[in-house]
């Protein structure tokens, strides 16, 4: 069965980076185009950054200029790189594929940004 499996959270100061990483396994990886969504607290989930199958990028406004997105088909990864961390970045992180599947959804990576 499909499995996303993140890590890389963390508490960090505003300013920081982070990187996240996100194991996929269950479905033909390379094939996907996947995506990174957030939800912070008392707000819906939101799509933050996605690539797809061929590498094309994009962000959420909130983040364009301090997050990347990228991947690593041979080892079924995708990454987020966050730089210039703001406090309103301060979320649970989740990946999936683009659109999201509804039923893949992990317990995601915290991230937190203070002031």
């Amino acid at each position: 069965q499909v499995q996303l499996v993140e890590s890389g959270g963390g508490l960090v100061q505003a300013g920081g980076s982070l990187r996240l990483s996100c194991k996929a396994s269950g479905f033909i990886f390379r094939a996907n185009a996947m995506g990174w969504y957030r939800q912070a607290p008392g707000k819906q989930r939101e799509l933050v950054a996605s690539i797809t199958s061929a590498g094309s990028t994009n962000y959420a406004d909130s983040v364009k200029g301090r997050f990347t997105i990228s991947r690593d088909n041979a080892k079924n990864t995708v990454y987020l790189e966050m730089n210039s961390l703001k406090p309103e970045d301060t979320a649970a992180y989740y990946c999936n594929l683009n659109p999201p599947g509804v039923d893949y959804w992990d317990k995601g990576t915290l991230v937190t940004v203070s002031s």
